[in-house]
């Protein structure tokens, strides 16, 4: 909160701070009108890299699709 600038990864955990955890069909329609810039996706795909982890298992921590993580390493990596 002390940020002068938040980014999407901030919102996200602010988001699960103060509103915990989601029914099963909010979940869902919020990760359909859920949008990543450029910065966020770095950082996504850094944190992989970090963690060692598997497109499937980096999928499922940020609850995407193997496939966009697997479109947004053509394109950014």
């Amino acid at each position: 909160m002390e940020k002068e600038k938040l980014t999407v990864m901030d919102i996200l955990t602010l988001d699960t701070k103060i509103f915990g955890l989601k029914d099963q069909s909010k979940e869902i329609f919020d990760q359909q009108h859920r949008a990543y810039d450029q910065s966020a996706i770095l950082e996504i795909l850094d944190y992989q890299n970090k963690q060692k982890l598997t497109n499937t298992q980096l999928a499922t921590h940020f609850k995407l699709s193997r496939n966009t993580v697997t479109k947004w390493k053509k394109a950014f990596l």
